[in-house]
Order: structure tokens, then sequence, then C-alpha cells
């Protein structure tokens, strides 16, 4: 007890524990070292908060990544020092871009050793800024909880926060009288009444050419009830963006079209829109610079609306558009039915076949992680007539997040099948999860698509106008010397995988490892 017996006398790691599980926060993600042995031990006295190790900080951030954006909430990743937080930071500009509420905690040298400049001293604040819509440096002990909860409330906004914690101020002691500061969360409003005015008016003005982008809660499926009604009734294009954050896929439900990544497909898809309005979502724009190519994706005079922006209440945004244009909130949906053509391909594995036949066997509940890249762009089509199912995307263009976010997506939703759709190169960016995959039992069903290259660059080189690529182009670009051995990979990092190299093979392989629970990898080597 604390003077006088008011009180109780802990660590500024205790409060760290008890303010996160107080504000909703049981999960962390963690790849700990020197500096966090003392949250470590505070972790040891507190069970409730689930701790999950990966083996790069890559896996941690992407995983918190994937976690929270099956539940809306944060997970906690924990990193060591500036170097640490480093090494995560391709996956955090994933979860920033994909505006995914996630709580860093970066442990830091003693205040009093910082002047001393040990090797791993950095300026851990500039590390953190640009993939972090939040930074802060906690002061001493007392200055935990009220860190923690402005963290939990940063998060929520949503973004990337991230809170450096001094080891000082972890194994540093206070007097602690009232109970976990708890985050102010605030619940999202709708647009302004004046907006929706002025976007039901554009629409009306145009009775061709409109097209809606959505993305957040209006790509989910009670949100795109609302957008397909209103697309049917306007003769509105409803799309989904070039990577989507999260949106609710397949039979029953409103598909939206997705803008397509390549530059010249995406100019063709839009080239006839006057008005496009954004709910959720930001303009598309061309992810590089090409010679002779525009930026923008939208036509030169088209006007871009945004009906609502992220951080605001989109569906009942949407649902006040729609009665201000008159729609019927009972009108038929636009929804996809079953497929036409019910049957599976056969002879030789083709990346068009892994995505008829993982279109045709997604399980109903299941989530899709995709980070296929150019081997699964197919899929995204056909899951409109799959099961209804959830599905996530790497969305920041830093490959390497497929294995993660299906890790932190299987401890979000440990009673929901995983699917991940992972191209081979950016799989060795965080293959250690499966390592983390096999310690947690995790119900993920990871495909493989075995090119033996990194396929986007050869279409890029294209795209930048080279027409013959040589041979110290080629050694960039081919994984086949020597080819990854992605059976033996799987099962050293303790994940059972089996290789098929037909299309009756492989729907064999991907019937087998939907029926039980654990992780399995499958490498579909393509022809």
């Amino acid at each position: 007890m604390g003077e006088g017996g008011q009180g109780i006398r802990t660590t500024g790691a205790d409060v760290l524990v008890d303010t996160l599980l107080a504000n909703g926060v049981d999960v962390c993600f963690a790849n700990p070292g020197t500096s966090e042995m003392h949250f470590v031990a505070a972790l040891d006295r507190k069970p409730e908060l689930r701790c999950i190790l990966g083996l790069s900080e890559g896996l941690v951030t992407g995983a918190a990544d994937g976690y929270a954006r099956m539940t809306g909430r944060p997970a906690a990743t924990l990193l060591h020092t500036g170097p640490g937080l480093s090494n995560g930071l391709a996956n955090l500009h994933n979860a920033r871009r994909a505006r995914a509420p996630v709580v860093n905690i970066v442990g830091d040298h003693a205040s009093h050793h910082l002047p001393l400049d040990a090797p791993l001293t950095t300026d851990i604040e500039s590390l953190a800024a640009p993939m972090s819509n939040w930074v802060r440096r906690v002061k001493d002990p007392a200055d935990v909880g009220p860190t923690v909860a402005a963290a939990v409330q940063a998060a929520l906004t949503p973004g990337v926060a991230t809170m450096i914690l001094p080891a000082d101020a972890a194994w540093g002691t206070l007097v602690l009288a009232t109970p976990p500061q708890k985050a102010i969360i605030e619940v999202p409003r709708p647009a302004s009444a004046e907006t929706v005015r002025e976007v039901a008016r554009l629409i009306r003005s145009n009775p061709q050419g409109v097209a809606m982008v959505v993305s957040g809660d209006a790509a989910k499926a009670d949100g795109l009830a609302v957008a397909g009604r209103i697309a049917t009734a306007c003769g509105i294009q409803l799309f989904n963006e070039v990577l989507v954050a999260h949106t609710q896929r397949g039979r029953g439900r409103v598909a939206p079209a997705r803008i397509p990544y390549p530059i010249d497909m995406a100019l063709a898809t839009l080239k006839d829109i006057r008005v496009l309005i954004l709910v959720g979502a930001p303009e598309p724009v061309a992810f590089f610079a090409y010679p002779g190519m525009p930026g923008r994706l939208v036509p030169d005079g088209c006007t871009v609306a945004t009906l609502a922006r992220h951080g605001e209440d989109l569906k009942a945004t949407l649902e006040a558009l729609g009665d201000e244009l008159g729609v019927s909130p009972t009108a038929p949906l636009p929804v996809a039915g079953a497929p036409t053509d019910t049957g599976e391909p056969s002879g030789t594995l083709t990346e068009d076949a892994i995505a008829v036949i993982v279109a045709h066997k997604v399980p109903e509940d299941a989530i899709v992680c995709d980070e296929g890249v150019t081997s699964a762009r197919r899929f995204f089509a056909l899951s409109a007539f799959s099961a209804p199912h959830d599905l996530i995307m790497q969305t920041g263009g830093a490959i390497g997040d497929g294995i993660p976010l299906a890790t932190g997506a299987a401890i979000a939703c440990p009673d929901r099948k995983v699917i991940c759709l992972q191209a081979d190169g950016s799989a060795m960016y965080n293959i250690q999860g499966l390592w983390t995959q096999a310690r947690e039992n995790l119900d993920i069903v990871t495909v493989i698509f075995s090119n033996r290259t990194y396929a986007i660059l050869h279409a890029e080189m294209r795209n930048v106008g080279v027409g013959e690529i040589g041979t110290n182009a080629r050694q960039m670009l081919n994984l086949d010397n020597p080819a990854l051995d992605w059976v033996s990979l799987a099962r050293g990092l303790g994940v059972e995988a089996a290789v098929a190299t037909s299309c009756e093979a492989f729907a064999a392989l991907f019937s087998a490892a939907l029926s039980r629970r654990g992780p399995f990898l499958i490498e579909a080597r393509l022809a």
C-alpha cells in the first residue's frame, strides 16, 4: 500500500498491461528484447493478455494489422528499440494504408542511458513518424497509464499509434490510487446534410457516367447493401479500391468491381466517368509514374466528390444519401447468384485454374487473405459467386504481408477457416510466420503460387518501355536458381505441406486441407 494506506504500489510495466486490458486490448504480438523484459515479466503476471511470439518484426506488425481488420479493435505490438521497429515498418505502412487500429509499444533504453549512445540508441520518434498517425514517448512511470489510453484512442481514430517506453518507465514504481485510465472514444457521425445534398445533386444532374468507390464499413455487407440499392436505382457503377483493406463478398451480397492495378486497364475502366463519389476511400491514382501516362486515373473534367471520409459513419451517410435520392431501403438488391459454370478445370495447373478451384471451394464464413499479387488477380471477380466470406488484402504495396495478415486474422477469428493466397516471392519476406501458425495451431491454408519469378516486375519492365529483358535484369526478377522448395521450408517451420502440379492434385489437396484443422501449406507449382 502507499502512504497512509492509500493506493497500491506497482510498476510502470504493470500499469501498461492493466491499462491495455481495461481498454479492450487483450492480444499482443511480440518480438521483445532486453529493454522490454520488465514488460514481459508483467505479462507473466497478467495471463488475460494473450502474447503471440513472432520471429520477425514484419510478422508482428502485419499480424496486428490482420487482427485489427477482422475485429475492429487494436492489438498491441511489442518491438525492441529503433532497429526492431524499423524491421516492422513495411507492414505498419500497409496497416496505415488500411486505416487499421494498431498500438505499437517500442521499448527503449532507460532515459539516463540514452546520452551514452549505446549501440541500439536511435531516434525512434523519427523512425516511427512516417508510418504512424500518432507518436508519443512515456516520460516516467506515472505517465504510462495516460499514454496507453491516449494511444488506444489514437489507434481507434483509426490509425497506427506508437508509444515509446523507456526501460526506467517500465521498471520504475508508482502509487496507483485510481482504476486504469480508459480512452475516450467518440462515436462516428455521418457526413453533413449539406454534403449529402450536394452529392445527390451531382447524381441527379448526371444520369450517366457516375461511379462510387467504397471502403471501410461501406465495403462490408450491410454498407454494400445500401450502396448497391443506390447504384441500381441511379445507374451508378460501384467499385472497390485497387487494394482492398476488408470487404465481404459471395453469393447474396453486392459485389462491386475492383479498379484494376495495371494502369492501362484502370484508365480504360474509368474513361467514361464524369462524377466519382468517394465513400471512405481516397481518389484512385496510378501506383507509379509511367512515361507518357497520367498519374490520376479519372479523365480530365471528372468531378471527384467525397461523400464521407474514413472515421465518419459511412453506412449512415449512405442511408442519408438514399433517403435524399428517394431510394427505397427495401428495393431489390443487385446481388451475385450461383455461378453459371460449376465445373472445375483439369490438367495443367495455371494461375487461373487455381482461382477457379479456390472460388468454388471457399467455405462459408471463411477469411481470404490475398497477396497473390499478379497470380491471384482473377480470384476477386470469381469470389462474387463463392460462399459468403471476408476478404482482406495487402494495402500499401509493401509486399510480404500475406502470411502475417493470415496469422492475425486467425488469432482474431479462431473458429473460422483462413485461406492465404500467397505469391512465392513476397512469401519469403516473412516466412517465419509459418512457425507462429504451427506454434499456435492456427487454422490456415496457405496456397503458394510457385511461379519462381517476380511476375509483377516483369510486367512493370514492360510498362516502363523495356522490350527485351537481359541477363542482369532476369537475375533480379527470377527465383529459379535455385528454386525454392516450399514443402521443405514449411515442414522445417512446423507446418505440414504438399506440392501440386496438376489441377486434379491441387483440388484434392485443397479440399483435404479445408476438411482438417491446423496450418497446411500447398505449393501450387505452376507450369
